[in-house]
């Protein structure tokens, strides 16, 4: 198969759609010619076409990912709704039947709460339910592993200091001893 020549025609319609903000492969189909011939095309200008999409991909994944967390901290509250539906059945009045006896009759039976049984299985939903919704999202108002992170990299930041200016790590912490009691 030999490739079509290209043509003043081609080159016109990959400027113009190029100043239109078109991509290489949507110039590629309105052409009805290769990404690659519309990439050489651009090229043959002076100066050259580019099709540098990175700030608008940049933006566009940007909105994604605050699109994708905003629907996660939705599911994760949806999450906590469920497991708080679940703990108000912990101690609910629960209707228990069964099918049985050679009659295969019916039997109701209302009992004041779950049968331990359930009230396990019931906590193991709810454990469930707040496990995904704290990986979903994390909580951020835990002033406690902060301040702690905060005075770990404190130390560590003493220790290398001191091993900078010592040639070596801090001596570890000795407790001094008790005087002996001296009864002479």
């Amino acid at each position: 198969m030999v490739a079509r020549p290209l043509t003043a025609k081609d080159r016109a319609a990959v400027k113009r759609l190029h100043a239109d903000g078109k991509s290489r492969n949507d110039i590629a189909r309105a052409i009805k010619r290769s990404p690659s011939t519309v990439s050489k095309i651009a090229a043959a200008f002076d100066p050259p076409l580019k099709f540098d999409r990175a700030p608008q991909v940049e933006a566009a994944t940007a909105v994604r990912k605050a699109d994708l967390a905003a629907r996660r901290a939705a599911f994760a509250e949806r999450l906590q709704d469920a497991a708080e539906r679940e703990l108000g059945k912990m101690q609910a009045p629960t209707l228990y039947w069964e099918w049985g006896g050679k009659d295969h009759e019916y039997a109701e039976k209302l009992a004041d709460e779950p049968t331990p049984a359930d009230r396990r299985s019931i906590m193991s939903i709810i454990a469930t339910a707040v496990d995904r919704s704290l990986k979903l999202v994390p909580p951020k108002d835990d002033a406690g592993a902060e301040s702690r992170s905060v005075i770990g990299e404190l130390m560590a930041g003493l220790a290398r200091n001191y091993a900078e200016r010592h040639g070596g790590p801090p001596p570890e912490h000795e407790e001094p001893e008790a005087p002996a009691d001296d009864d002479s």
